[in-house]
């Protein structure tokens, strides 16, 4: 109590104040070999207060004094290495410069070194010994609350996240945790040490350093590790019967620190067969593109329209406009970026975007500078069950919404496309590809940057398919799959909308981007990895195979032969050059087509698709 009371804030001004009239007198005292005489005694006294005045002052101007003593970290230890600097340079200016007639002022160059480390030492040691006090305190504290069972632990990567996670472990004793060292297969990185831990091998040797220290827990401190890695870790560390672990990659810290409450156990993002998008490539052109601007967002109550506003709210937007026919939705996006992003303006809408008249009046007020068309309808299954209802909100709100964009003059247009448009066997695939058609129609006579964004299955989204294997597997299953051959390509939610966004500064006249999205998942080999996660063994839950439903393909394709992609300037992202619109009418035949899903009639609407020869195979009994 009383070490606390000595450094609240007035008391920090007296100790500091004692550190520069010792660090002074002290200074004399060494280069003199005590007491001087004469001149320089006289120099002592009367200079001193001048010397504590003005550091006092250089302080309060740096706001030394605002640092919180018990968190001291490198960059504020920075700060009073200015601090500290500016007087020693002026002192040794004058002693350089000054007139001999002012020799009372021209301090010995050695008293003037002297003086600043002294000073420097004081300031910043009596600091660090606050920061070590706290921190000893603290884990006395926490030891109190420690578990009974410590586990040993095995850090696999010994880079800055692995060094920021082993600082946190040790801090935090009632975790029950013990560090054993760290893995790292960087050879050069092999017997040496960080926060006083040895690297004891690399991650071949798991199993072997597992037996021989009883390890529980093996932590990826990995920041950004590739699927790949994750998958081999994952599997050695099953097999010599240890937890893993991981740390959040980029994507999830953002501007955050690594902490231990963010260390996660390993999910199924982390085991997708490709590797992670990288964002930070592209942050001056995407500032560049969104900063200060008007962005309207369809669908943004969605899966994927809702991590756009998410990501895009971090851009520091003008306007951020929120359009979505679902209030709850919409309720729940607005409410949650309002509390986080207080200094955007952030506009929750309600409207269908199959009702042009109401976008025209949403346009007129708010003047959107972008847009992201992230509004449709997505499941196949129901699709082939709702065929007009899909073709009038994916083609006719489409539609709308890009022809006015077109009469506004906004900049730029992103429409949200899928895999599922390529040759497409589904209702919903032959609206996506529809939509993709009328993008690059209305792009050749605009002077808006249309473009399409093209991608697979989404992990995580609403009715996808890792949710509904959870809640199979947590009934006991059986999990339900389609054919065991079945394959599809999969990405996260937060890649998809960083690709999206990335595409937003490159798009120009209807061009449609699509992702290397590496090699597609079996959806049985999907399942099988999320029996391991959920802790049970393969055989413990049965796997059922009921056919394909109507519409759906064995394998998913992202580009069609006519199609030739070309790289952009970002990795893993290229465009596919949209090729001729083959149905010479298409105009009439979209027209004849929403005409017909209008009038809710089927039958006319298969038939304007195999019409409009978008490379629509599909075949049904219409109900």
């Amino acid at each position: 109590m009383l070490f606390k009371l000595l450094f609240t804030r007035i008391n920090q001004i007296f100790l500091d104040i004692f550190i520069f009239a010792f660090s002074f007198f002290a200074a004399y005292f060494i280069r003199f070999e005590g007491l001087p005489s004469g001149m320089h005694l006289k120099q002592l006294w009367i200079l001193m207060p001048y010397v504590v005045i003005t550091r006092l002052l250089l302080f309060s101007l740096f706001r030394i004094y605002s640092i919180v003593w018990r968190y001291i970290s490198i960059s504020d230890s920075l700060v009073i290495f200015k601090a500290n600097s500016f007087l020693t340079i002026f002192l040794l200016l004058g002693r350089g410069f000054l007139p001999s007639k002012l020799m009372l002022l021209k301090i010995p160059y050695s008293v003037i070194v002297l003086e600043f480390l002294l000073a420097l030492l004081g300031t910043l040691g009596l600091r660090m010994l606050r920061r070590l006090f706290y921190e000893a305190r603290e884990r006395s504290e926490l030891e109190k609350d420690q578990k009974e069972i410590i586990k040993n632990v095995l850090l696999i990567g010994a880079g800055a996240a692995g060094n920021v996670v082993a600082k946190e472990l040790i801090q935090r004793p009632d975790l029950g945790y013990r560090i054993i060292g760290f893995l790292d297969d960087d050879p050069k990185k092999f017997k040496s040490s960080t926060q006083g831990l040895k690297v004891l091998g690399n991650t071949s040797q798991i199993k072997e350093l597992a037996r021989k220290y009883d390890v529980d827990t093996a932590i990826i401190s990995i920041a950004n590790a590739s699927s790949q890695d994750i998958r081999r870790i994952s599997e050695i560390c099953k097999d010599a019967n240890v937890k893993v672990k991981i740390v959040p990659g980029i994507f999830e810290l953002l501007d955050d620190k690594i902490k231990i409450n963010k260390i996660r156990d390993v999910n199924i993002d982390d085991l997708l067969g490709r590797n992670v998008v990288q964002f930070e490539d592209s942050v001056p052109e995407i500032l560049k593109k969104y900063r200060e601007k008007r962005i309207l967002v369809t669908g943004a109550g969605g899966s994927i329209g809702s991590e756009l506003c998410r990501q895009l709210a971090v851009l520091w937007p003008k306007q951020l406009i929120l359009l979505d026919k679902d209030e709850n939705s919409i309720f729940e996006i607005h409410n949650e970026l309002h509390a986080d992003y207080d200094n955007i303006k952030i506009l929750p809408v309600i409207a269908d975007i199959r009702h042009i008249d109401r976008l025209k009046s949403i346009f007129q007020r708010f003047h959107p500078q972008v847009v992201f068309h992230a509004a449709a309808h997505k499941h196949v299954p129901l699709m082939e069950e709702n065929i007009t209802e899909a073709v009038t909100n994916n083609v006719n709100g489409t539609k709308n919404v890009a022809e006015v964009a077109y009469e506004f003059g906004v900049e730029t247009f992103i429409n949200i496309s899928t895999d599922k448009a390529v040759n497409p066997t589904s209702v919903m695939g032959a609206t996506k590809k529809i939509g993709e058609m009328i993008i690059q129609q209305i792009a050749e006579k605009s002077d808006t940057a249309f473009s399409c964004v093209r991608f697979g299955n989404v992990l995580g989204s609403r009715g996808s398919v890792v949710p509904f294997f959870q809640r199979q597997i947590a009934n006991g299953g059986p999990i339900t799959i389609t054919h065991p051959e079945v394959e599809r390509f999969f990405m996260s939610i937060s890649e998809a909308v960083q690709l999206i966004i990335k595409a937003g500064t490159l798009g120009k006249k209807g061009d449609v981007f699509v992702l290397d999205m590496g090699t597609p998942v079996k959806i049985a080999d999907l399942a099988k990895d999320l029996i391991r996660l959920s802790g049970m063994k393969e055989d413990e839950i049965e796997i059922k195979y009921v056919g394909l439903r109507p519409g759906e393909k064995l394998y998913e394709e992202m580009l069609v032969d006519q199609e030739r992609d070309k790289a952009t300037n970002y990795q893993k992202i290229f465009i596919a050059p949209p090729g001729p619109i083959e149905c010479e009418d298409f105009e009439e035949c979209l027209d004849l087509l929403i005409q017909s899903a209008n009038r809710c009639d089927g039958e006319a609407v298969i038939e304007c698709f195999k019409k409009m020869k978008i490379g629509y195979i599909g075949e049904r009994d219409i109900h």
